[in-house]
């Protein structure tokens, strides 16, 4: 006869613990966030580890991080939040407002000009929702929460990801007025292969959707390279030459001026969280608010900027071929 298997018993108030460490990374936040002091949050959790009889953080100088284990729980302790919350819901109670914090994960230029100032906005309506950004050149993993909100200009491939398609951009050319003093305006794609290019460190690339500016041309001449799109802005800012930029970039110089604007490109914009987050409350507010920004926004996404610092109005344009965008400046 079998022998009956062991009932691990735990407290239940320990999880919510367990939780708030998951998502501060840290004891000093999360005793903040649960109004305790830092040693009863490290308390809680060994006794939840030492009832469970695993390990569920690594510890480091940097924070707490969730063990393989950690992970499997954070999906059961989650499903519990959400539970409770559904119980005040159907009683007719008003739930708590949704905090904690929240990673987003985006590239460094739409991370910098375009999110930091949604965030801003964000944080009036959520004040108790913590955003954290990360602007990174290397592919998170969204399954092992990395991140909880990954902001993209492909669409990522993974399990169990919700993926959507929120928006897209325009990335056209642009310099600034003291480059283009003592110099021939451009008129033609001949005419560019006398200028001055800036562009990304081509073996740096992670992805295809970062090759911007061979959409439309192959400069004769590239005089500055960076893996950093906010490092070209400086520079086409400063008068070093002409830069390939998004209209979230070129918007906060009015320094700036389009050239040739009928040369363009575009990218799509991919909002993802992995299908174990779609029911919190502190995710479903961020990415409700993104997704309605977004949409908001297309105009201001989809339009080149002139010298003034004003969009000017071009219809919302189609992803060109190099080869169409060629075409397209010799007629």
């Amino acid at each position: 006869m079998a022998k009956p298997q062991r009932q691990l018993r735990y407290d239940w108030n320990d999880v919510v613990y367990f939780l708030e460490v998951a998502r501060q990374r840290n004891l000093v936040r999360a005793a903040t966030k649960l109004k305790v002091d830092h040693t009863t949050v490290s308390r809680r959790i060994r006794e939840l580890e030492r009832c469970l009889g695993s390990t569920l953080f690594k510890r480091s100088k940097s924070g707490f991080t969730l063990t393989e284990t950690g992970l499997r729980l954070l999906q059961y302790a989650e499903g519990m939040e959400s539970q409770a919350n559904a119980i005040v819901e159907a009683i007719g109670v008003e739930t708590a407002e949704a905090g904690g914090a929240v990673r987003i994960a985006a590239m460094e230029g739409i991370g910098s000009f375009y999110l930091t100032q949604c965030i801003g906005d964000f944080n009036k309506i959520y004040p108790s929702i913590q955003i954290e950004l990360i602007t990174d050149t290397r592919l998170l993993d969204l399954s092992r929460r990395e991140a909880d909100i990954f902001v993209s200009f492909f669409r990522p491939q993974g399990k169990r990801l919700s993926v959507k398609k929120v928006g897209e951009f325009r990335i056209s050319l642009y310099t600034s007025s003291a480059y283009l003093d003592g110099r021939a305006h451009p008129k033609t794609m001949k005419d560019l292969e006398e200028h001055a290019f800036i562009d990304f460190i081509e073996d740096h690339i992670y992805s295809k959707e970062n090759r911007w500016l061979s959409d439309i041309l192959r400069p004769a001449r590239t005089v500055f390279r960076s893996t950093s799109l906010v490092s070209q802005y400086i520079a086409a800012a400063g008068g070093q030459g002409i830069a390939m930029l998004p209209s979230y970039v070129a918007a906060n110089h009015s320094g700036l001026r389009p050239v040739m604007p009928e040369l363009f490109t575009t990218r799509d914009i991919w909002l993802s969280v992995h299908e174990d987050l779609l029911h919190i409350g502190r995710i479903k507010a961020v990415t409700t608010f993104l997704e309605k920004r977004f949409a908001a926004d297309k105009a201001f996404l989809n339009s080149t900027w002139n010298k003034t610092g004003g969009p000017t109005a071009i219809a919302k344009p189609r992803r060109r071929s190099e080869s169409e965008g060629r075409a397209a400046a010799k007629t």
